[in-house]
């Protein structure tokens, strides 16, 4: 496959030009012959396996191919039961993939218990958080397909102890049960969650469970039924109000487990979730924080965005009411198909600065849209100072001159305690087809009012190879932000494998990005409109497995495009880096009530 960007990886030592690199691989795949128990042992024969990755690399529409696009409200949900898990299969390996570009280096996740690549695997949709007791350990979650032959996805996950050089992927929570739509976060003690959307064949609704973690995400111990639904996103409050240690979360009413739209857990450990509720003008694919108050904020779209405060959610012996509905204007709508084939181009991500700071208990929102008039879409952010009473008109981070044509989509932002925000995002700016895509980066220092110079932070990559039946790279990515810079969790196509679809493996990355160099972005205050606002009335243990090493990076944003692998089948992998730059500025459900009416 003919691509428009020059890249090199390191394999096994040598530095070979990108095509030569297929072929080295192919030369050099381990042949096992058995499997850990989480990846399936199989008779199949290394023939057939090619055979049929062969059989769906025809089939596929990646390459060059754009779906139509739609916009809100979506009539069907972003999860389906498709396919039964895939057949047992032999697995094979080749080494792990290690990505350079300028001083950025991405380490693949979702490795082996050698540290090895899985071939014939897929993983995407990835959600990071970090231990900020020790920042040196992350979890990630992800989507797992065991084979590229089936869109039966499970809830895969790695863990780090070295800061993201090296992962241990330990398998997934339940072997052979349908899961997606991973949400991983950490509290402020160190305990991970894991909150996973479940299902079967036989239903057409989808429930979900949050998952407990005490040791740096090397097993898990299952909770309670969350209800949940298709989306569904949480959050913790880490303040030391009354509400402290509190779950909440919310999805998609129209394709919900049992009803309702939001739930909550008070018992410190999502084990126990309250009766749901509806949501003022249901907004949906969103995500929720929390500020130094404890007010709840949660922002999605409907018919239009909005951002919701509940001032009592923290209150355990009240059901929670909405005290505050302000729509938002972003600038556009969230949008599937596009360059994404099916599925969200983004969702609305939601933070609220808890610095301490001027900014303190600023809300800020961020999505990936299509503006009027369009059919591409940019990365738009809004403010609120004044506590989700009204929102600054919508600004545009991505910076490029050639924005109108170009796709900048899964937009995710984060803020560090230090307040600096952070946002990332995918972007075809320098793709001369409009697919190819690159991890970009710009932060804030002044609370959004001024954004630094866009940086690309990844090597190109084919978003439309690789996928399983299912056509796409997942719904989002995210980010989680510390006070000298950012830990990404993406999804990417650099792994060679001329038998899948696209030529090109989907894997889960790590990488870490901070400010670097560079002049300061000159403040251009964004307007600030005024929207009204409206009140509104266990146990089941998993794998485990062992990771170490350190490594510190730093950055200085330049492109200079390097690749290295690694990689192999089961639980327990390893990678991570992490460079230190300087900002500049600037179906119907049974049980379920009626859905409310959408537009």
């Amino acid at each position: 496959m003919v691509r428009d960007w020059t890249v090199v990886n390191r394999f096994d030592g040598l530095t070979l030009p990108w095509p030569a690199v297929g072929l080295a691989k192919v030369a050099t795949l381990k042949r096992r012959n058995h499997v850990t128990p989480n990846m399936r042992s199989s008779t199949v024969s290394t023939v057939s396996f090619l055979i049929c990755l062969s059989s769906l690399a025809s089939l596929a529409t990646a390459s060059g191919q754009l779906a139509p696009i739609g916009k809100p409200p979506f009539t069907e949900p972003l999860e389906k039961y498709n396919n039964p898990p895939a057949p047992p299969r032999t697995i094979e390996t080749s080494p792990r993939m290690i990505s350079q570009f300028g001083v950025f280096t991405s380490y693949q996740a979702n490795v082996d218990a050698n540290g090895n690549n899985i071939l014939g695997d897929a993983a995407n949709e990835p959600s990071i958080s970090v231990d900020p007791t020790n920042l040196n350990k992350m979890v990630i979650s992800w989507r797992q397909f065991n084979s590229i032959q089936s869109d039966f996805r499970q809830a895969g996950w790695g863990y780090t102890t070295d800061g993201g050089m090296h992962w241990t992927f330990p398998g997934v929570l339940e072997n052979n049960v349908f899961r997606s739509d991973p949400v991983s976060h950490c509290d402020e003690t160190g305990n991970f969650f894991y909150l996973s959307l479940r299902s079967d064949q036989s239903q057409s609704f989808f429930c979900d469970d949050v998952w407990k973690s005490i040791n740096g995400g090397q097993s898990w111990t299952q909770g309670g039924p969350g209800h949940g639904g298709d989306k569904e996103w949480f959050t913790i409050d880490k303040t030391g109000g009354p509400g402290h240690g509190f779950q909440y979360q919310f999805w998609t009413g129209f394709f919900s487990c049992d009803g309702g739209q939001f739930s909550r857990s008070t018992d410190g450990g999502g084990v126990n979730w309250q009766t749901p509720i509806n949501l003022p003008n249901s907004p949906q694919w969103g995500t929720l924080d929390v500020d130094t108050n404890g007010n709840l904020f949660l922002g999605g779209e409907s018919n239009q965005f909005w951002c919701l405060r509940s001032s009592n959610a923290q209150i355990g012996n009240q059901t929670p009411t909405f005290d505050r509905v302000t729509p938002v204007n972003m600038g556009g709508d969230l949008t599937q198909g596009g360059i994404k084939g099916i599925g969200l181009c983004g969702q609305a991500f939601l933070a609220v600065d808890r610095s301490g700071g001027a900014t303190n208990n600023n809300v800020y929102m961020l999505a990936s849209v299509v503006p009027p008039g369009r059919s591409t879409t940019d990365v738009m952010f809004v403010r609120s100072t004044d506590g989700g009473q009204t929102f600054s008109a919508p600004h545009r981070i991505n910076d490029d001159p050639n924005f109108q044509s170009k796709w900048h989509w899964f937009g995710t932002l984060s803020v560090a305690p230090n307040a600096r925000i952070d946002a990332v995002w995918y972007d075809t700016r320098n793709a001369s087809n409009n697919i190819d895509s690159q991890l970009f980066y710009s932060w804030s220092t002044d609370g959004g009012l001024s954004w630094a110079p866009n940086v690309a932070v990844s090597s190109p990559f084919n978003p439309q190879a690789g996928f399983p039946n299912n056509q796409k790279i997942g719904d989002y990515i995210t980010v989680v932000s510390d006070n000298t810079g950012a830990n990404v969790a993406y999804a990417a196509t650099y792994n060679v494998n001329p038998n899948a679809v696209g030529g090109h493996e989907q894997d889960v990355y790590y990488v870490r990005v901070s400010p670097s160099g560079g002049g300061t972005p000159t403040p251009t205050p964004t307007a600030t409109s005024t929207p009204t606002s409206t009140p509104t009335a266990t146990a089941t243990a998993t794998a485990t497995a062992t990771a170490t090493a350190t490594a510190t990076p730093t950055a200085t944003a330049t492109a200079s495009a390097t690749t290295t692998p690694t990689a192999t089948p089961t639980p327990t992998p390893t990678l991570t880096p992490r460079p230190t730059p300087t900002p500049r500025s600037s179906s119907t459900p049974r049980g379920r009530p009626t859905p409310p009416p959408r537009p």
